[in-house]
């Protein structure tokens, strides 16, 4: 008996955001998802979690220095009771920038990342190149990110996995002493809460 080559994923196109929609075009068709649900989702995650819910967390941070405190001692709970929890959230850990020490953070098994704090993780963070390099070289993978730190401060690499997760609180920019907690998130970006990036500069 010949074999049948008409798989559905054969008949997929070969760029992945042709696929994504072609497989939602089908799944549509079959009744198996709601494109309102799919996109309401997919809202929720780049617009209203993305690292909006982690700036607000920094942004906290800076500008309290109990509520800092508390979430260096025990992020789990303090972003729990701001609302920020859920899966691939359950336990997590602040790190905080300094001028002696620069966190940056990885998984290097698979790309376990804080959805509830920073949304859906980017592409490059799952790749295995910077899985890979940002243990033995994590100097030159900032560096790619155009970071480049002062021969004094030391990186420390932190490497996420199924049960802990992490939050880099960045350095707040000099500048920012008169801004509120709107203007603060503004300068917190995905990259600086992995370590990856630098708050802006007001």
């Amino acid at each position: 008996m010949p074999h049948d080559h008409e798989h559905p994923h054969s008949l997929l196109p070969p760029e992945p955001a042709l696929r994504v929609k072609a497989l939602e075009t089908i799944l549509t068709q079959k009744g198996l998802v709601d494109p309102a649900a799919l996109d309401e989702i997919i809202d929720i995650y780049e617009t209203k979690i993305g690292p909006r819910n982690g700036a607000h967390v920094v942004a906290k941070a800076w500008m309290d220095p109990d509520f800092k405190a508390a979430l260096l001692a025990d992020a789990t709970a303090v972003v729990s009771e701001l609302g920020y929890y859920g899966r691939q959230g359950e336990h997590m850990v602040a790190v905080e920038n300094t001028d002696d020490v620069h966190n940056m953070i990885v998984c290097t098994l698979c790309s376990c990342y804080p959805w509830p704090l920073l949304g859906i993780p980017p592409t490059w963070y799952k790749s295995d190149a910077y899985r890979a390099r940002s243990v033995r070289e994590p100097r030159k993978v900032l560096a790619d990110f155009g970071v480049e730190l002062p021969a004094g401060t030391a990186v420390r690499v932190w490497d996420s996995t199924a049960e802990v997760r992490y939050l880099v609180i960045p350095q707040r920019p000099a500048g920012t002493d008169g801004m509120d907690e709107a203007g603060l998130m503004a300068l917190i970006t995905r990259d600086s809460m992995i370590g990856t990036g630098l708050a802006i500069a007001p």
